[in-house]
């Protein structure tokens, strides 16, 4: 009587369709999620009997998850903080740059108030601006080490190719802000100008000349971009590269206007004009193709369609539809292929050939869709 009842007991099922007697799914979750996330033993699985007072094991614990997705979450928040105070040694210097230009902009800003200069607070707000893009590169800087996650699977790198994206559009717009401070100095009375702004040049120009000693090695035109880093410490480089050039040329015009030149301030700005355009110009476009995802530049096209008549000469491949590649950041080349291929065929050797021809090409991220006929 007793093993009837006992046996009926543990035959009949739950509400989740399973067997009572399999406790399976609850033992491997519970296990797998204290040894991942607590490093405890595992305890004893919770069992999901229907007249037992206890709780099934997923309503029970998912107290517990929240908890610790938070405490995960507030963590993931400091390591930021971590990373700018352990940083490299490129951090660092441009956490002091960043603050050097901050004091020297909040003085010019309370000088400008206090005397009622507009020129001082004009460019005041212009160094703050461009301290806030700054510090947005050092965020950047410090995000990009923290691992992939579930919500951004191929990780944060790519915070390095924004943040130079955003340096370079940023000096475009200033360059063109540059140009049309000439016209309006062609079409207005020279005689005008205010020359106490060479003082406030000067002082810029000094202290942008700290910043492009600190990142002298990207101090190019045409960098090669190894990985994510060198980008987004070449825009930096930049940035402070093309405030110099302005502060310079602010210096030259006073200068040649105190001596009587005509129309010295609109040359000076149109040359700077043209000189911060074509200097950050390759940077934007290497960026914004990246960012649209374009084919990469380190592969020619060429190679990608001789790498596609290779496989589509393959008897057992039928069709190759779908090709995508894209550069993720600089030396990460991604790509995506669907094959159509022949019913009952083994598609491992397929596989390994695909992989392994478009592996020499340096794509290092591959997904191959297969569909068979």
């Amino acid at each position: 009587m007793e093993k009837t009842k006992s046996f009926k007991y543990h035959t009949q099922e739950s509400n989740l369709g399973l067997s009572t007697t399999d406790r399976r799914l609850a033992y491997v979750r519970q296990a797998s999620y204290n040894q991942s996330q607590l490093q405890e033993p595992p305890h004893t699985p919770i069992s999901i009997f229907p007249d037992e007072s206890a709780k099934p094991f997923l309503s029970r614990s998912i107290s517990n998850i929240d908890t610790i997705s938070h405490h995960d979450k507030y963590f993931e928040k400091l390591s930021c903080f971590r990373a700018l105070r352990s940083g490299n040694r490129q951090m660092k210097r441009l956490f002091l740059l960043i603050s050097l230009n901050v004091a020297y902009s909040t003085a010019e800003l309370a000088i400008g108030l206090f005397t009622g200069r507009v020129g001082l607070v004009s460019d005041a707000f212009h160094l703050t601006f461009g301290c806030g893009l700054l510090t947005f590169s050092m965020f950047a800087m410090a995000a990009s080490r923290q691992k992939p996650d579930f919500a951004y699977t191929y990780g944060y790198k790519r915070l390095e190719v924004l943040s130079a994206f955003t340096n370079a559009l940023f000096l475009l717009f200033m360059s063109f802000s540059l140009a049309v401070e000439a016209l309006h100095a062609f079409i207005q009375d020279e005689s005008e100008h205010k020359h106490y702004l060479i003082v406030s040049a000067v002082t810029n120009l000094l202290v942008n000349l700290i910043g492009v000693w600190f990142f002298r090695n990207y101090a190019r035109i045409n960098l090669v971009y190894r990985n994510p880093e060198d980008m987004n410490y070449h825009s930096v480089c930049l940035h402070v590269l093309a405030d110099s050039i302005r502060s310079a040329g602010l210096i030259l015009a006073s200068w040649f206007l105190s001596l009587g030149v005509q129309n010295a301030e609109v040359l000076c700005l149109g040359i700077v004009s043209v000189a911060v355009f074509m200097l950050v110009m390759p940077l934007f476009k290497v960026t914004g193709g990246i960012l649209l995802q374009m084919a990469p530049p380190s592969i020619p096209s060429s190679a990608l369609s001789k790498c596609w008549r290779q496989i589509v000469s393959r008897e057992d491949v039928t069709e190759v539809s779908q090709a995508r590649f894209w550069e993720l950041v600089p030396g990460h080349v991604v790509g995506s292929l669907s094959l159509q291929v022949k019913k009952g065929v083994d598609d491992r050797p397929i596989l390994q050939f695909v992989h392994g021809l478009y592996h020499d090409l340096g794509v290092q991220d591959l997904t191959v869709q297969i569909d068979y006929d």
